[in-house]
């Protein structure tokens, strides 16, 4: 018997639905991280892209513990000679676009290069609570519910 390995054409892909309002942001981007590469699979292989596509509503309602809303910081470089910007956690929450919070925690925790950006390509997140992703009938999960430091109040 020898070791198997997943062809791209065997793979089956899932349309997951997670609700992102009250969990914690790190909790959340691991669980989402191992989804998207497959690693919650059987037959996963880490050289494929096997993982579900995930789509993540209600982003703007995220939860950081502690004094990470006001005190994480993100930065970012211009290119040019002493560019770096940067941002706090509460200024990206309450700006336009409150949703890279949690996409930036995930596309983290996936691997660099070609296979992780392929991976990252299958999540879609969406700051309220409506997503046009209907048509493809996707499972909830609850993630809340698997763990009860998952889920907190703001």
């Amino acid at each position: 018997m020898g070791t198997y390995s997943a062809k791209p054409a065997e793979v089956e892909k899932k349309w997951i639905m997670i609700d992102a309002d009250g969990l914690v942001v790190g909790r959340l981007a691991t669980i989402v991280a191992m989804r998207l590469r497959g690693k919650h699979k059987p037959t996963f292989t880490p050289h494929v892209d096997d993982g579900d596509n995930i789509i993540i509503i209600n982003a703007a309602k995220v939860v950081l513990t502690g004094k990470k809303r006001d005190k994480k910081v993100y930065y970012h470089h211009t290119g040019h000679i002493g560019g770096i910007k940067e941002r706090t956690a509460r200024s990206i929450l309450e700006g336009k676009f409150p949703e890279r919070i949690v996409e930036k925690a995930i596309e983290r925790m996936l691997p660099r290069g070609p296979l992780g950006r392929v991976q990252f390509g299958n999540l879609r997140v969406y700051k309220g609570p409506d997503h046009p992703h209907a048509a493809q009938s996707p499972e909830k999960l609850d993630i809340g519910s698997l763990n009860r430091k998952n889920l907190r109040s703001a």
